[in-house]
């Protein structure tokens, strides 16, 4: 069969990896790719929110499976949009798709079924949320409610932070219109741990867990990133939890989507805080994240096309989801100065040095092919990942095989999984 991945970062990269592996896919085409993936897949240059490009460029190769990786495509309907042109699609449709697209909603929707989260309240007048923060305990979290590449997310420890907080989001609107409403919610305190999923829009699948590095610099300094680096499974993730959290969590989101008329096909991601008072959701993805999909797929046993397939056709009941008893680090080479300003276009050295290496992996999400090599493009540019058969190997080896890739500006944080040291 023929599947198209649509994006062209690190995620579609570990996607269009998993992809490859199945013996049902005999060909993959990749909008826009990059130089990565055009390594396993054809790139063809159509952008992510060009939909109907996308759907007719899909249509004339007969495209049997169209796989959506990132979130803006998602939020803006392209589901709706490829079915209409008789495309199968793995990823949530728009109405499904706010959940991610709108954290009001969200909030909104946790509230009504009793999915334990931070208590919040939602504003769309800077002056009535400033009014709010006059009372309010500190610290306190700001959200732009729309879509922010993961950095519409501001911790205030003063009333100070919090007033030029609301001015950066509501009023400069430094986000866009993904300000034009605002979450505030109570600070919670614990271990973050990410959880992704497979939904059908009936059934969920629990994925193995993972745990995210937002911010840019050693000990969780500096300005919050797409994410330095993860891993994966979290050693504070355990069986209790996790049935805790199919009970209360997961398994109402689904329930709760559907009931509102909003089945959710394709992956739900779980931004969990391990709090005293037991887990509580932070955010949800409304597909898989990045880094996560790096650690996690390349651990999945099962073929993706059968569970993705399973997920469009109602059928994720029948599947049994399956992963290596390993553990799986990444860790993000950056430009230096991401996530403000940075160079880029410096010749990448090393990639080769990945090839025939089992259990080690280089996903490109700011990568491009020139005539003198391939080149950065971006602010985070490769995931370095290995496996290990316990975490603090997999930790080793990724730190290891970060030895082998250099370019001029190359950054990356040092202390990616330390947190396993403390399990």
């Amino acid at each position: 069969m023929k599947v198209l991945i649509v994006g062209g970062g690190g995620r579609e990269h570990a996607i269009a990896y998993a992809v490859s592996k199945s013996p049902k896919v005999d060909k993959i085409y990749c909008a826009p790719g990059n130089a990565g993936i055009a390594g396993i897949a054809e790139c063809v240059d159509i952008q992510v929110m060009d939909f109907e490009e996308i759907g007719k460029f899909a249509k004339k190769t007969a495209v049997d499976l169209v796989i959506v990786g990132p979130d803006d495509p998602l939020a803006a309907g392209i589901v709706d949009v490829l079915k209409g042109y008789g495309l199968k699609v793995f990823g949530p449709d728009g109405k499904a798709a706010i959940l991610e697209g709108s954290k009001a909603f969200s909030k909104d929707l946790m509230k009504k079924f009793n999915i334990p989260t931070a208590a919040y309240e939602v504003f769309d007048k800077a002056d009535k949320a400033l009014a709010y923060l006059e009372k309010a305990k500190f610290p306190i979290v700001l959200k732009a409610d729309g879509l922010a590449l993961g950095k519409g997310v501001l911790i205030c420890n003063t009333l100070e932070e919090a007033k030029a907080g609301v001015q950066e989001i509501m009023l400069d609107k430094k986000f866009g219109i993904a300000g034009n409403r605002m979450v505030i919610e109570e600070y919670m305190t614990g271990r973050e741990v990410s959880v992704l999923t497979f939904c059908d829009g009936k059934t969920i699948k629990v994925m193995s867990s993972a745990q995210d590095h937002k911010r840019a610099g050693d000990g969780d300094t500096g300005l919050n990133t797409g994410g330095m680096g993860t891993f994966s499974p979290s050693p504070f993730y355990t069986a209790k939890i996790d049935e805790y959290c199919r009970k209360n969590i997961y398994k109402p989101t689904v329930e709760a989507m559907a009931e509102e008329g909003r089945p959710f096909k394709g992956v739900i991601f779980f931004g969990l805080m391990l709090t005293d008072d037991g887990p509580k959701v932070l955010e949800f993805n409304a597909r898989f994240g990045d880094p996560e999909a790096q650690v996690v797929l390349p651990r999945m046993k099962n073929d993706i096309i059968d569970v993705m397939l399973a997920c469009v056709d109602g059928t994720l009941g029948k599947v049994k989801l399956e992963f290596e008893d390993n553990a799986a680090v990444c860790v993000m080479l950056a430009s230096n100065g991401y996530p403000g300003k940075y160079e880029r276009g410096f010749v990448i050295q090393g990639l080769d040095k990945f090839e025939d290496k089992d259990g080690y992996y280089v996903f490109h999400s700011g990568t491009k092919k020139t005539g003198k090599g391939i080149v950065t493009n971006g602010g985070r540019v490769l995931g370095v990942t290995a496996k290990g058969d316990s975490l603090k190997e997999a930790r080793t080896r990724a730190y290891e095989a970060v030895e082998w890739i250099d370019f001029e500006n190359k950054y990356y944080r040092h202390d990616i999984g330390k947190a396993i040291d403390e399990a």
